[in-house]
């Protein structure tokens, strides 16, 4: 599995912006989508976001199309999430993850292997 490291979450205000990265061990980091999901106090954990192995595909949740965007840099094996127009409802603890193959997967948890430890994102109302 890939190690992944989280990082840039925190306390944000309502319509504000944050960005936050992911940093994978691998060398081959360039061979896997990646993606994020995000799990809320009380609910269960959903998708968010996935890019593929080139960056070139991306596919987003309903909810945050157009507000958020995920990107990477292969050279430094790291994704990114910018996330911009925070509503409180994005509160949540946001899981970086990495599927086994190239190409954007499904949107379930078990499309993808590798699970970081999650960063805190609290938005304010």
């Amino acid at each position: 599995q890939v190690q992944l490291v989280e990082s840039g979450g925190g306390l944000v205000q309502a319509g504000g912006s944050l960005r936050l990265s992911c940093a994978a061990s691998e060398r081959t980091f360039s061979r896997y989508a990646m993606g994020w999901f995000r799990q809320a106090p009380g609910k269960e954990r959903e998708f968010v976001a996935a890019i593929n192995w080139s960056g070139g595909v991306t596919k987003y949740a309903d909810d945050v199309k157009g507000r958020f965007a995920i990107s990477r840099d292969n050279a430094k094996s790291t994704m990114y999430l910018q996330m911009n127009s925070l509503k409180f409802a994005n509160t949540a603890v946001y899981y970086c993850v990495a599927s086994p193959l190239p190409a954007v997967p499904g949107t379930g948890l078990g499309d993808f292997g590798s699970w970081g430890q999650g960063t805190q994102v609290t938005v304010s109302s």
